[in-house]
């Protein structure tokens, strides 16, 4: 493969080994695409690209979370932010422990182990009782990473964290996912012609991976797809396997909350005719682009989150939803500005960069509005304060 064939001029390359761990996934994923006859859809190439045992981008062993391209990584999230995120996720999730009368909390993805510390920490202070912590994470690299950050950031609350390599049957507690939803693979369709087409990945004679489109031969699909009354040309995703997800963690809780939260829009809002060159999105080096074959293993791939499937997926298990907002009125309502409050204004050192963070994570220019909040719940009967004022489930 050519490794020139599709990189953009703004990214930079990367080194010999990471370049070589890229090419050994891509010859992987063409065997598969020619035992697949010349054709796979789009989420397993995406599914591959990132969770390849070893050699995916969640898989491997690149840095991933980070401020700069300097040190390696791709992007930054709201935990590496702030810790004054984790602080004030900590009082709707103390508030869903005690409503529910549980004591367990789980997080999927839980990146370097920031969230996870600083909860940790903020629930001790807050002198909550809880017994387990529980991690679901693939990347074994990223483990160890939490495993370090956990150690270094909780020290005394370590003991009471642990690694699952599957999930339980059932679970009482907490549930919480911050940027996973956006991570699992999506599929591709696009409409011309006033006909829908499912755009999956062959490759070229030259060994180049390439859009190809088929038919689409699902019945569901195509009824879903008709339902969204699409004119012109369109590129639309649909997420099977976050609303799998969904599925699958509301059934498993029997009593507790669950929290997701990434960005994205309710399904009105996401199929919009405006938007007509879907969400597909790919990070390398804190750059942003659209093309998912650069580098394969190496770079993220990302879609925005349909949230009205979210919420359908969940409730078709028979959990409760418990609400639906912005992360900004989220974070508004669980009483960020308090959690500021308690650092000194007289010292610029921390006050400054601790207020300006804080309106990152709350300014609709920046990730207060993009970003939104769904729970689900069994067994709670209130309203969290989380959610008491600005609620959108009215909109999904």
């Amino acid at each position: 493969m050519n490794p020139k064939a599709h990189q953009p001029d703004s990214l930079p390359a990367p080194g010999p080994s990471a370049l070589a761990q890229s090419e050994t996934l891509a010859a992987q994923i063409r065997a598969e695409i020619a035992q697949a006859g010349g054709w796979l859809p789009f989420d397993r190439y995406m599914e591959r690209a990132l969770y390849a045992p070893g050699l995916g981008y969640y898989g491997g062993g690149s840095v991933k979370f980070g401020r700069r391209p300097e040190d390696g990584s791709d992007f930054i999230t709201a935990p590496e932010l702030s810790p004054l995120f984790a602080a004030t996720l900590a009082r709707p999730v103390a508030q869903a422990l005690e409503a529910s009368g549980t004591h367990h909390l789980m997080e999927f993805g839980a990146g370097t182990g920031k969230l996870a510390a600083g909860l940790l920490n903020a629930l001790e202070a807050l002198n909550v009782p809880f017994d387990t912590y529980s991690i679901v994470d693939l990347s074994g690299e990223l483990r160890e990473r939490q495993r370090a950050t956990i150690e270094a950031e909780a020290p005394a609350l370590a003991s009471r964290v642990r690694w699952l390599d599957a999930l339980p049957e059932q679970f009482e507690g907490v549930l919480m996912g911050n940027e996973v939803l956006d991570a699992m693979p999506v599929r591709l369709f696009v409409h011309a012609a006033d006909a829908w087409r499912e755009r999956g990945v062959a490759v070229h004679d030259d060994g180049e991976f390439a859009f190809d489109e088929r038919p689409v031969s699902s019945p569901e699909d195509a009824a879903f797809l008709a339902s969204l009354e699409i004119e012109g040309a369109y590129l639309a995703e649909t997420h099977d396997a976050a609303r799998a997800f969904t599925r699958t963690i509301c059934t498993m809780l029997t009593r507790g909350a669950a929290f997701l939260i990434d960005y994205g829009f309710p399904r009105h809002e996401y199929y919009h005719a405006q938007r007509e060159q879907g969400t597909l999105m790919c990070h390398y080096r804190h750059r942003a682009h659209g093309d998912p074959f650069v580098y394969p293993g190496l770079q993220d791939i990302t879609a925005h989150v349909e949230f009205t499937g979210i919420a359908e997926a969940g409730v078709e298990t028979g959990a409760d939803l418990l609400g639906y907002t912005s992360q900004g009125r989220f974070l508004l309502n669980a009483g960020i500005t308090e959690v500021l409050g308690d650092i000194d204004p007289a010292d610029s050192a921390r006050f400054l960069p601790a207020a300006n963070a804080v309106q990152k994570l709350l300014s609709e220019a920046e990730m207060g509005e993009l970003f939104k909040v769904i729970a689900f719940s069994r067994g709670i009967e209130e309203t969290l304060d989380a959610f008491a004022s600005g609620d959108r489930t009215h909109t999904l």
